[in-house]
């Protein structure tokens, strides 16, 4: 019962963490904009719609979403996000990475990779799940692997958590392993040694009260999403 209520307000989070991007967007179409981790692209469409762009770009590691992401007209690449980015210098004006960073295994490689191709004073939007919401710090008191973290092998998902989504599950793609959970400082300054200034933060999901809450305290959110300008 109470696995069935923590995914329920699982995937209330999840669409207002999907909207919460989209509103951090602005009409500009003239830009071109790249999803790392752009999956079947019905997510990037999503975000370029809302810009107004038609300069879209797409990489991810699997190669039938990729497929899928090709014919909706995004330009992809199949690439591995751990390693060296096949673009040019200051590329992209808008650079989308949601649930992508607890993936990477070499971070200061993917925060330099990211910083390289995108323009000086271009957006990076990053979103991630957060090691200090309350739902996470509940699981650490009672001794559990915290929620966000919970994906550590690819033979069985939801280790050492009777609550986790993906409990039952009997294999995990690497791809979908969590390698870094971060906290909302540890995100921020992580993303300001790399030249990202913070300019807009948003919060989803607050376990076991209502998903808005989120919003007021993005310090203790599930999903915590952040908004950077390229400084430098």
């Amino acid at each position: 019962m109470l696995r069935k209520i923590f995914i329920k307000l699982h995937n209330t989070a999840t669409q207002q963490r999907k909207k919460q991007i989209i509103d951090l967007l602005d009409y500009q179409p003239e830009i071109k904009i790249l999803d790392l981790g752009c999956d079947d692209g019905i997510r990037t469409m999503e975000i370029a719609r809302k810009i107004g762009t038609r300069s879209i770009y797409g990489v991810d590691i699997i190669e039938d979403q990729l497929l899928l992401a090709a014919q909706l007209g995004i330009k992809t690449t199949k690439t591995d996000l751990n390693q060296q980015l096949p673009f040019e210098n200051n590329y992209f004006d808008l650079i989308h990475a949601d649930q992508v960073i607890e993936h990477i295994a070499f971070l200061d490689d993917f925060a330099s990779e990211t910083n390289r191709v995108l323009k000086p004073g271009g957006t990076l939007i990053i979103s991630t799940e957060n090691g200090s919401s309350w739902h996470n710090i509940f699981a650490a008191i009672m001794g559990w692997q915290i929620f966000s973290s919970t994906n550590l092998s690819t033979k069985r998902g939801g280790l050492g958590n009777p609550l986790a989504i993906l409990r039952h599950e009997k294999k995990i793609m690497n791809s979908w392993t969590h390698k870094t959970i971060f906290n909302y400082r540890g995100l921020k300054e992580f993303c300001e040694i790399y030249g990202f200034r913070l300019i807009a933060v948003r919060g989803a999901g607050y376990y076991p009260l209502p998903s808005f809450l989120g919003r007021l305290d993005p310090r203790h959110c599930h999903y915590m999403t952040m908004k950077f300008r390229k400084a430098f």
